[in-house]
Order: C-alpha cells, then structure tokens, then sequence
C-alpha cells in the first residue's frame, strides 16, 4: 500500500491532471513511439490521430489520482482495460516501459509542478497500479488459454463466409485453421482480429463484437466500413474490399466484460445505433434461447433502412416470440421507408422512451455512436433508472458519458 503522505501528494495533483491530462499523454504517446515504435504494432493508430488514446489515458490517471485512497473504486474500469490488454496481447513487460514515458512526460509537461516529491509519489503508485494490471491480465490470459478449445495470443482463423448486411456493415465468418472446437464466449464479447496490411508499415489490430451466439462451429463479426469521415478506416476497408472467403487472418480469444445477465428475469432494454447493434443481437439470441419467457423490447437507431443490418434476424425473432418487441428509429428515411408501418422517424428522446416503455423498471444495455450514447444515459438518469441498471460499452477507448446538469 502507498503510504498516506503519498497518496496525499497524488490527490494532491488530481486538479492539474483534470487540467492538463490531455497533453500530458499526448507528450506521453509522443515520447514512447519515438523510442519503442515497435509498440506501434499494439496500438490503433486511427484512435491516436483522432486523440481518443490520449483522452481516455488522461481520464484514467485523473481517476487513479483521485482514488489513489481507495483503488477498489476504480477495479471495474481496470477489469475492461484489462480485457482490452489480454485481446490485444498487452504484456508484464510493457509496464515499465509505459511507467518509464508517462513519469516523464509528467515532468517535460508541468517543468516545476513536478517535484522530486511528487515523481516518487507518482512512481510508487504507478509500480502498485501496473501491477494489479499485470496480476488481472495473467489470470485473463491463463483463462483464456485453459478453457477447452482456448488458446492465448492469436491463432489462424479461415474467412468461410462473407455476407453483405446493409450498405455500410458486412459479416465475416471465421473458423479456426485448426478445426479445433471454438470455446464459448458471453453474449456481448468481442475478439481482436491481427491484420498485415500492404504498404502498412506496422500490423494492425482491431476489436469487433462477436454478433452472432456461442456454439456455432464460428465467431462472426458484422464490421461497418469507416468511410465517411477522416481519417478512413484503414482495417475495415480492408476487410470490405480485400478480405475473401478463403483467406486467413489472425484472431484472439474472446474477451469483454459487456455481457449479458442471465441469472436474473427482470425485463430487458436493447438500445442500439448503427453497428452498436452488434453485441445486442448476440445477446438478443442468446436470452431468447436461454430464457425465452424473458420480456425482451429491442430499439435500433439508424439512418435508414439502406444502412440497417441484421434487421431480418431480428424480425425474425420478434415473429416468433410474443415476449420480444422491436422498435426502429430513422433519422434520414428513404421515401419507402416513410412508408413503412414498420419504423419511426426521428431521434431517441427521453418522452418516446416512456410513450413505448410501460415502466422503467428494467435492465437497459446500451450500445452506439457517442451521440446516442450520452442521449440514452441522460434520458435514463432523468427518468430515475439506476446506474446498476445501465450497461454500456464503447467501441474503441472508453469515454466519459455526460450527466445531467
């Protein structure tokens, strides 16, 4: 344990890491590509460009600094970094060198607000934080390699099937070279898939929601070609356009602590957005095949119906089964769809909520752009849902959702 003198001078520095995070880890990621570009293999180079990498780094340290009294507030956010890490073959001996950067970039950043007194501090915690990552992501690893059909790093997947979904998002099928069985997963997990692309000067390694339910003889991912805004996206695009049946690709094991409840009966919430819909279909067929009585209501957000996938096994399910009810929202609906009884038109807001919901006393999983994101969050925190009753994930780094005001 830190000693209380030191964890008084890490508190002590929470205001300026609120101020100043951003660039410290900026200065951070600057300082540790220079001298160890081989890490330029781990890391999403889309996220670094656009300061998502940086963002989320700052808002972890602010945390640790706050809590550096009690690190058990913040263990569930060390678990999904860690998931993060295990996916992406994060190792012990990355930690130091990561400690290495961030102490001086701390120093290079603030000049004479980093003493000697509160780099030792600093050092210290960071020693006890890097190790309780080290512990948790052994374990995961371990975990990963031990379960029958599991492995650790990343193994040789064949693409068996390609399926255009929408006009944006394509499913890939994936079966291990090997034909050994596939371990399980929990609905809502995800796998990294290892990417060497031509003319890319480092590999590429991405995450994607697991979009289909366990048992299958494969893992099937749905990823949305990142084409309309800057800078493109160099892996799914590459996906789209060169990945064919037939090729390989590496892949890790499922990782993620998004997951689906089914050790309770209480009803449940799928809010959704373009490809977040991704980890709530595979929850959606698991909880209807695992507790089909369960009250299930599905809400997936969209432009139109051109950009809309996996919308015909969803129906599908709705058909089938009295306890399931869907509902669609377009922003921008073709002309066909304004025709339709089957959509509605417009943008999520807290009073549609509650003219479509009969009650808010249901567990809610959320999942989608930020946008979507922060407006589910406000609407549930002002119709008094509970934040243990909210389950969300991000895609990329983790994000701060803005509360009511």
């Amino acid at each position: 344990m830190l000693s209380s003198e030191k964890q008084a001078i890490i508190k002590s520095t929470a205001p300026i890491l609120k101020e100043r995070g951003v660039e410290i880890t900026s200065h951070f990621y600057e300082r540790l590509f220079a001298n160890h570009p081989e890490l330029l293999h781990l890391f999403n180079q889309t996220n670094q460009k656009k300061g998502h990498q940086q963002t989320a780094l700052a808002n972890a340290v602010y945390a640790a600094a706050e809590n550096i009294d009690q690190l058990e507030e913040i263990l569930p956010v060390v678990k999904q970094i860690a998931h993060k890490h295990r996916s992406i073959g994060v190792r012990a001996e990355h930690y130091p060198i990561v400690g290495e950067h961030l102490l001086l970039a701390m120093k290079e950043v603030l000049g004479d607000g980093a003493t000697d007194e509160v780099l030792q501090a600093w050092e210290e915690a960071y020693g006890i934080i890097a190790n309780v990552f080290i512990e948790i992501e052994q374990d995961m690893y371990e975990e990963a390699a031990m379960q029958p059909g599991g492995w650790k790093g990343f193994k040789a997947f064949t693409v068996t099937r390609k399926e255009k979904e929408s006009d944006s998002i394509t499913s890939f099928y994936l079966e291990p070279v090997d034909e050994n069985p596939l371990p399980s997963f929990s609905p809502g997990q995800y796998i990294s898939v290892q990417l060497h692309i031509d003319g890319e000067a480092y590999t590429h390694v991405r995450q994607y929601s697991l979009s289909d339910v366990p048992h299958q003889g494969y893992y099937r991912i749905s990823v949305k070609r990142e084409s309309d805004h800057e800078p493109e996206g160099v892996v799914s695009n590459y996906l789209h356009n060169k990945v064919k049946e037939g090729d390989t690709i590496p892949v890790s094991s499922p990782a993620g602590d998004f997951v689906l409840d089914t050790s309770k009966d209480i009803p449940l919430v799928f809010i959704s957005g373009g490809v977040g819909l991704t980890p709530l279909v595979s929850m959606l067929k698991t909880v209807v095949t695992q507790q089909p009585k369960r009250e299930v209501i599905f809400i997936h957000a969209a432009r139109n119906s051109q950009l809309h996938a996996l919308k015909g096994e969803v129906a599908q399910i709705v058909k089938q089964l009295d306890s399931v009810t869907k509902y669609t929202l377009y922003s921008n609906p073709t002309e066909e769809d304004k025709q339709s009884m089957d959509s509605n038109t417009g943008y999520l807001t807290l009073e549609w909520l509650q003219e479509i919901l009969p009650h808010n006393q249901m567990d809610f999983y959320f999942c989608g752009p930020t946008g979507l994101m922060n407006t589910t969050f406000q609407a549930l925190q002002q119709w008094g849902v509970p934040e243990e009753r909210m389950h969300y994930e991000f895609f990329g780094p983790a994000k701060q959702l803005e509360t009511v005001q």
